[in-house]
């Protein structure tokens, strides 16, 4: 009987954290049989899908992006920034050696719902030099820490809306499945999402509602030490480059709502801001 009962909690907790679990043993195979993660490893791509790509952060240490560029990789979103602060240390190598090694690259921020969105923006904007030809940047929503979803939408709003003012084009709205049905569906829906659903064959969303989907958090590609997140773009890559920044900055759609006072960064002939003609 005690057997049983160890075996069902053992059970039970391997569903629980079979992620987690899964990924601690792989790395203690790798560690075991070769002395550890070699940045050789190779996840096979995900089938029915044509463009490929990854997020990555300082997480991923040094990346090797030809090789990256090498095993079909045709996108990678790189994490610029968090909160009212934080740089990404490793952001500004990895956006110069993204483009020069042909892979298609943007930028994101972590929002963390107990900072003023205006503040972020302006972190985010002071540190992306995004350029004709890089994809739209993103807001990675899914931080839980915030006690009034109301204000979390009206940051989220503010920053989505002070972005897309700053550099001319719409902004990709991230998040995860379950953080996205909860809080901010219904009331983001001009934005594309890209969205994090794992462990499934498909996510449960309608096609019509997602652009992009991080399929997996556990993934490795040649030139990474490491995982990665693989993602998958919902269309083909002549589809994927009409999203990126144009030569001639389209003026942002107006809004409805009373838009927020623009900071000294994000007005028109301030330093990193759209100058007036």
């Amino acid at each position: 009987m005690a057997l049983l009962l160890s075996l069902a909690l053992a059970g039970t907790y391997y569903l629980r954290h079979q992620v987690q679990l899964n990924r601690y043993a792989r790395r203690a195979w790798a560690t075991f049989t070769k002395g550890g993660l070699t940045g050789r490893e190779k996840t096979p791509l995900l089938a029915g899908y044509s463009v490929h790509g990854i997020d990555v952060s300082a997480y991923q240490g040094r990346i090797d992006w030809r090789t990256v560029a090498r095993n079909r990789v045709r996108f990678a979103f790189i994490k610029a920034s968090e909160g009212a602060t934080l740089r990404d240390q490793r952001f500004a190598r990895n956006w110069r050696e993204a483009r020069a090694a042909g892979v298609l690259r943007g930028a994101y921020h972590y929002f963390q719902p107990n900072r003023d969105g205006q503040i972020q923006a302006d972190l985010f904007a002071r540190t992306v030099p995004l350029a004709p030809g890089d994809l739209p940047p993103v807001l990675d929503v899914e931080a839980a820490n915030f006690h009034d979803v109301a204000v979390l939408r009206r940051e989220v709003a503010r920053w989505l809306r002070l972005i897309e003012a700053h550099y001319g084009v719409r902004p990709i709205l991230y998040s995860n499945h379950s953080f996205y049905k909860r809080h901010l569906a219904g009331h983001f829906d001009d934005y594309p999402l890209w969205l994090a659903h794992y462990e499934v064959e498909r996510p449960s969303m309608p096609r019509n509602k997602w652009i992009i989907w991080q399929h997996s958090d556990e993934s490795h590609v040649p030139g990474i030490r490491g995982m990665v997140d693989f993602n998958v773009f919902q269309g083909n890559f002549t589809a994927l480059q009409a999203l990126r920044v144009p030569a001639v900055a389209r003026p942002a759609k107006p809004n409805t709502q009373k838009a927020a006072q623009p900071s000294l960064l994000l007005e028109a002939g301030k330093p990193g801001g759209r100058r007036s003609k």
